[in-house]
């Protein structure tokens, strides 16, 4: 049976979706930006959103029991390429060596002007 995985801590969905699903041993999490609780770009600044999106989804997870070594697979959507290599050195302090699967896109645009989107699943042992 699916679940709606969601955290008062984090900014409701800006859309008719849910901000993460769980299903079985799997928890999928829709994109997360770099916004506050109240749904405003916490900066920007390209670290700063990806910082705030880890934030997001730290929170989502610790919902489900969860923490960043339970992901799998990330995809990062980025507004441009060029900052790849600002957010893959943030992206780094968030994982040990075991890093999850990742794809990464440059996209037209992002929903609110965003610089970073960061999407997952993650993994539960039952």
């Amino acid at each position: 049976m699916k679940q709606v995985v969601k955290s008062e801590k984090s900014a409701k969905a800006l859309g008719p979706y849910s901000a993460g699903i769980a299903i079985d041993s799997f928890v999928f999490l829709s994109g997360q930006l770099g916004i506050n609780q109240n749904g405003d770009l916490v900066s920007d600044n390209v670290v700063e959103q990806t910082k705030q999106a880890f934030v997001n989804i730290k929170n989502l997870l610790e919902s489900q029991g969860l923490t960043y070594s339970d992901i799998i697979k990330t995809t990062v959507f980025l507004s441009n390429i060029e900052d790849f290599g600002k957010v893959n050195e943030e992206y780094g302090k968030y994982f040990d060596n075991a890093y999850p699967a990742r794809s990464c896109f440059e996209v037209a645009c992002l929903p609110k002007n965003a610089k970073v989107e960061i999407e997952c699943i993650a993994w539960r042992e039952k």
